[in-house]
């Protein structure tokens, strides 16, 4: 499984076509992002926020912005087509963006202008996660166990090996989320958290009981840590990672990401349809379908309510 990008972008690639780029030069094709696109209607397959703007990106090099959470328009320059799977903001003007055939974007002024900070075309890379921990230190993570550090912003970029064994070594790489106190995780193929307690020097790879790849995870405010992904599982942890057991999501629906609002209650997202939500100190979820049957992938809370994306486009709860 190379992650949800890659599991779920077949099936809305077709359901999308008016967004599909035509025909142009080669060259030109892959220097810049279509721009004759519905911005509500696109293939998304991560959000974020940089302050209180909504930034958006998915198929085709799309980035869309939005300042009210009702309203999106594209971004003013992105210099690539290439699949965009991940995005992270230092704050509300520095952001990275990574994805398809090692790309990996920055900008300085809010997701308006982009720039290539790598790319390797032709060499099937696919990065699926990004995270910086300060302006210049971050990481990007992707299949087969492809993981990159940098420590100048992302202008440069080195591989890291996470594990001596080959067959833990060469495991997908799906979302990468920070804990407490430097502690750093990767939900990965197979059931595998990797786990760094000294900022990503060292990573130990712990196996939970789950067959199935984690798409998903997230360190909650009140200690505790969440993976969630293939088939519905959901795993916990009350120990800082060390190990995790399942818990109950009722579904059997993949589970794409994990949010929790400044009230402490939690959002799992789904494909179709499906949103798992969590209130007060109840560990059990409850879940719900949206009737569109959309294949949620993020979501953010706005001022204005929660902000869904998926490969359906850009949804809400009204």
């Amino acid at each position: 499984m190379l992650g949800l990008c890659l599991a779920i972008a077949a099936s809305a690639h077709s359901a999308q076509g008016q967004n599909t780029p035509a025909k142009e030069d080669a060259q030109r094709r892959w220097a810049h992002a279509p721009t004759k696109v519905d911005p509500m209607r696109g293939v998304f397959f991560a959000t974020t926020q940089a302050g209180q703007r909504i930034v958006a990106v998915g198929d085709h090099g799309l980035v869309v912005l939005s300042e009210d959470g009702k309203t999106f328009k594209q971004a003013q320059k992105v210099p690539t087509r290439s699949a965009l799977t991940s995005v992270h903001f230092h704050d509300a003007k520095q952001g990275w963006i990574a994805g398809h055939d090692g790309t990996i974007l920055g900008t300085r002024d809010g997701g308006e202008h982009w720039e290539v900070l790598r790319q390797e075309r032709g060499k099937d890379e696919v990065l699926l996660s990004i995270w910086f921990a300060d302006a210049q230190h971050g990481f990007a993570v992707g299949q087969f166990g492809l993981a990159l550090e940098t420590h100048d912003g992302g202008k440069t970029w080195e591989r890291r090996t996470l594990s001596t064994q080959t067959h833990v070594a060469e495991k997908h790489l799906i979302h990468l989320f920070p804990g407490r106190q430097g502690l750093l995780f990767i939900a990965a193929e197979s059931g595998t958290i990797f786990r760094s307690a000294d900022s990503g020097k060292t990573w130990q790879a712990i196996q939970t009981a789950n067959k199935g790849s984690f798409w998903t995870g997230k360190a909650l405010s009140d200690g505790s840590l969440l993976a969630a992904g293939m088939r519905g599982h959901v795993y916990r942890s009350q120990d800082q990672g060390l190990s995790w057991t399942a818990t109950v999501s009722g579904t059997q629906q993949s589970l794409t990401a994990i949010h929790e609002r400044q009230d402490a209650s939690v959002l799992i997202t789904g494909t179709g349809g499906v949103l798992l939500q969590r209130t007060g100190t109840d560990p059990a979820f409850k879940r719900h379908t949206r009737a569109d049957n959309a294949s949620l992938t993020g979501v953010v809370s706005h001022a204005s309510g929660d902000v869904f994306v998926s490969t359906a486009g850009i949804l809400r709860n009204d």
